[in-house]
């Protein structure tokens, strides 16, 4: 996940690549510009969207809801990346949409802050960014992840845009890897699919490590490894690939070479939309398999 040592990787990055200035990333950051930079989705889906208000055993989480405007559909738990809710989320959990799913994006920080947290174009490369959002970060762990993904999927199932009687996928980046991990195994009944992206910290060897409840789970998952994260820790996904070998699950685990964490969210220093729309396509295929 996002830390000091990716953040050098980063900044290493926009050295070699001069053009992606910090201005630049404020103007992409606009939700029309944003927009702009994703390919037309095929047939898209006419969609509705609302802001919606969770209540949670911890206080109230201000979320995104997109759908179909017409009828009932699978159901979607998106966790953001560290800077949390914000226009490039809410952009990406509309482009899911439009592919037909009804798509709840959170604020993971809700117990510290209204989304958005950060200003528009931030950065985690900025120290003041940083001091904002490590904080929160820290203030959760597998217990919070557990508990959200319980509530946020006992809402989804009480909307009528959602059909309960299809399966629910979740995706998560940076992390939001671990939350997917979590979320899928907190209601095992109801996930069918899970896809992390740039996900930190699947597979340690920490007690809580989130690839020890693979054997509780039931959801066909996709990992989306970024090539520096691969780099510092080249055993996760050996790891993550035995447990979901020895629980009988499938698991697409892959490396996307020369994408850096944090390549797939639209805003990132480090976005990197060839490799962020071949992710994509994975995530729709796990969906489309596993999601009808």
């Amino acid at each position: 996940m996002c830390d000091y040592d990716t953040q050098k990787d980063a900044d290493a990055y926009l050295e070699e690549h001069p053009d992606m200035s910090r201005r630049d990333f404020t103007k992409l950051a606009t939700g029309a510009s944003m927009a702009m930079m994703l390919p037309a989705v095929a047939n898209a889906q006419s969609i509705s969207e609302r802001d919606v208000e969770i209540r949670t055993p911890d206080g109230v989480a201000d979320c995104h809801f997109a759908y179909p405007s017409n009828g009932s559909h699978a159901a979607v738990l998106v966790w953001p990346d560290i800077l949390a809710l914000r226009p490039a989320f809410r952009e990406m959990g509309r482009r899911l949409a439009r592919e037909g799913y009804a798509v709840l994006t959170v604020n993971p920080f809700y117990r510290d802050a209204r989304s958005p947290v950060v200003p528009l174009g931030a950065s985690f490369g900025q120290p003041e960014i940083r001091e904002l959002v490590l904080p929160m970060a820290r203030n959760l762990n597998a217990e919070t992840h557990f508990t959200d993904a319980r509530t946020f999927t006992a809402w989804l199932d009480e909307q009528d845009e959602v059909d309960t009687s299809k399966g629910i996928g979740t995706t998560g980046y940076c992390m939001g890897g671990p939350m997917v991990m979590r979320t899928v195994a907190a209601v095992p009944e109801r996930f069918a699919a899970g896809g992390t992206f740039h996900g930190g910290g699947l597979a340690t060897g920490n007690p809580d490590s989130p690839h020890l409840l693979i054997p509780e789970t039931r959801a066909a998952m996709l990992h989306c490894v970024a090539d520096n994260d691969d780099q510092s820790d080249p055993q996760a996904k050996v790891t993550l690939s035995e447990a979901y070998d020895a629980a009988g699950i499938y698991a697409e685990i892959e490396v996307y070479s020369g994408a850096l964490h944090g390549w797939c969210a639209i805003d990132s220093q480090v976005y990197h939309q060839q490799q962020a729309e071949r992710a994509w396509s994975r995530l729709l295929n796990l969906f489309a398999t596993n999601l009808a």
